[in-house]
């Protein structure tokens, strides 16, 4: 057996890797590591805001799958990814595409549509509890110019998600970017190639944009999906705003359901329970995504007949 002597640069150079990470590892040990495995101990107690309770097995995550607002929480959430992600993402292609254009002052029009994901979310929502009010608001003044009646967007349960999925769509200014920059890493051989084929808009955006892009498409996808799934600040503020008219259950999504019983009635254990339901939701829906990308997703380099 063949000993192997450590040098003392070695050992120095080892020593100085784990003095620069322990600031991260002591980060990430205290307020990363260890509320999510207390959480999960939490999840079989019935344990309020300051004080263990005892053991009680599955009993908190059976009464979840029981509760009346569990089912219209995942209802709403699931409404609000399966529409509004998918708009999110073409918006963001669209916009990309737009911009990748070659014209004068372009860059101001990149400034301008990456703006308002900069902006605080509050004032965001604050803005659009404005345009979408049923009785000022400029929306519905617009269509009150042609003669249609604007609906009550953040009051009449028909009419809430969809709000807060029109809302959702001037923010996409962080997946155009990247789908910018996707966009532009396209070969220009391949367009001159398609030129000479005499292919015209449509064929090169099904035939070498969207499969050139569709790794980019499915990093958005899983990010969309993941910050649908955690919705919580449009609904909340709009809920909130309009407190007098009644908590709207058209726009009751699972985030707020997990905060009412965690932070409102201080129910930590029952609140564990909701959080991990939602953290595994994620991770399958997740693995799925992953799953099937490789049937849709092109990656540059790859033969065609690997699998």
């Amino acid at each position: 057996m063949i000993s192997r002597k450590i040098s003392p640069l070695q050992k120095n150079i080892t020593m100085n890797f784990f003095v620069y990470i322990s600031p991260w590892a002591a980060g990430f040990l205290a307020f990363v590591l260890f509320p999510v495995a207390y959480s999960f101990v939490l999840s079989f107690s019935d344990s309020t805001m300051g004080r263990m309770g005892r053991f009680v097995g599955f009993r908190n995550y059976m009464d979840v799958f029981t509760e009346d607002l569990f089912a219209v929480s995942v209802k709403n959430t699931l409404y609000y990814s399966v529409l509004g992600v998918p708009l999110q993402l073409v918006t963001a292609f669209f916009l990309a595409s737009l911009l990748n254009m070659k014209l004068r002052g372009i860059g101001i029009f990149r400034t301008v549509f990456y703006l308002p994901s900069v902006i605080a979310g509050i004032s965001t929502v604050l803005l659009w509890s404005w345009l979408l009010n049923s009785d000022y608001g400029l929306i519905n003044y617009f269509l009150y110019l042609m003669h249609i009646k604007g609906p009550n967007w953040l009051t009449d349960p028909k009419w809430a998600m969809p709000s807060i999925i029109l809302m959702s769509l001037h923010t996409v200014g962080a997946q155009m970017l990247i789908f910018l920059a996707a966009l532009q890493d396209i070969p220009k051989e391949l367009y001159e190639s398609a030129d000479i084929d005499g292919a015209g808009m449509i064929g090169k955006l099904f035939n070498i944009k969207i499969p050139q892009v569709s790794p980019t498409i499915l990093f958005n996808l899983v990010l969309g999906i993941i910050g649908a799934f955690q919705v919580f600040m449009q609904p909340y503020i709009f809920d909130s705003l309009n407190a007098n008219s009644g908590r709207n259950l058209g726009m009751y999504v699972y985030v707020q359901y997990l905060f009412d019983y965690a932070f409102r009635y201080f129910e930590a254990g029952y609140g564990s329970a909701i959080a991990w339901i939602l953290f595994v939701a994620i991770l399958v829906i997740t693995v799925v995504i992953m799953k099937t990308s490789r049937r849709w997703v092109y990656y540059s380099g790859e033969s065609g007949d690997e699998k």
